[in-house]
Formats: structure tokens, sequence, C-alpha cells
């Protein structure tokens, strides 16, 4: 979404979940997104992403420390989206069989099963709908603010999976949010990787 917003040119590359050696090679830790600089050097974490590719200061980190609270808030959206979408993102097409495995069984001490997760679907929406009714208050039409921000990309981000619960249907007012931040993010969910 940043390099969309920023009109930086990117070329995706999908690693395989079960893939440990790439990243660690690259920057000592399995932690994605991996960015690739010109000169061979490799930096990951989205926000150190952000920050060294936004001359511009389009999407300063400034704004996402002047609300102490969001980080709270995104860390109560993943609670609650993560095992929602969980079953439903592995069976997407960047995870191989193999990858689905070693994924299940890296989240089976958090989160037992994908089945378990379906059937704990109702209390699992219960805090997710509180949360995007406080959100839905705090779009003046961005996130805090009237235009898009670094808080509409990490809360954009967070809240895309949920296409994806088939059983799940954003409010209009919280959808076209996201619409709009899709737009002007030029943002198409992996369809660099799936086409």
């Amino acid at each position: 979404m940043a390099l969309g917003f920023l009109n930086i040119p990117w070329k995706s590359v999908v690693l395989a979940y079960d893939d440990i050696k790439t990243p660690v090679g690259l920057t000592g830790k399995k932690m994605l997104p991996i960015l690739t600089l010109e000169n061979g050097s490799h930096i990951n974490e989205s926000l150190n992403i952000i920050e060294h590719l936004d001359s511009s200061g389009k999407l300063s980190l400034d704004r996402y420390k002047e609300h102490p609270t969001f980080d709270s808030m995104l860390s109560r959206l993943g609670d609650s989206v993560h095992p929602l979408c969980m079953p439903y993102w592995i069976y997407t097409k960047e995870f191989s069989p193999n990858a689905r495995e070693y994924f299940a069984q890296k989240k089976k001490a958090k989160y037992a099963s994908p089945a378990s997760l379906i059937s704990r679907r109702e209390e699992l929406l219960l805090p997710l709908e509180k949360e995007l009714a406080e959100i839905e208050k705090n779009l003046t039409p961005f996130y805090a603010g009237p235009s898009l921000s670094i808080l509409d990309i990490l809360l954009a981000s967070h809240l895309w999976g949920m296409y994806l619960v088939v059983e799940f249907q954003f409010s209009p007012i919280l959808h076209d949010y996201l619409q709009r931040v899709k737009g002007l993010c030029h943002f198409d969910y992996h369809q660099d990787f799936w086409r």
C-alpha cells in the first residue's frame, strides 16, 4: 500500500511460509516484508521500510506517534482478525500444501486448528464488531484526519484480510473507506502473484 501511494515501482517476491532460509539469510531473522535495496542490502519491519522510502514525508511516522493508543487498537484488531482469517488465508494460492502444514503446526499452540477457529467465529466477531464501530467514529473521512496517512496504511492492512472471510461483511462506511484507501494506494491484494 505504501509503495503504491508513494508511486514507487516495485516487484513482489512471495516467499513460501516454510521458507526460513531466505529471510534468515537476508536479514538474520524470519520476518517479512523485506525490502532489497539497489546496493544489495536489506531492510525488514514495515515501518522501517516505509520510513526509508518516504523521502517526501507523505507518510510521516509523526502521525503514528501522535496517536499513542493506535498501536494497542491495532493489537486488539489483530487478536480478532488473525484467528478469523487464518482458516481462509492458508487456502489461498500463496500457501503450498507443505507451507500450509508448516503454518498450521507453528500456529497450533496459539490457535489450535483452523477448524476450531471456524467453530469460534461468533465469539471472535464480537470484539471485532465493537472495535470496528469505534474505528468508524474516527473516519473523517480517513482515520483521524481529512487525508490518507500512515495510520490508514496500517489500519487498512490489518483489515483487508477480512474480505476473505465469506461470512463477514464490512459496514458500508468501512467498505467505502477501505476502497478509498485501495484506490489511493493502487492496491490489488497479491494480484501480481495470483495471476
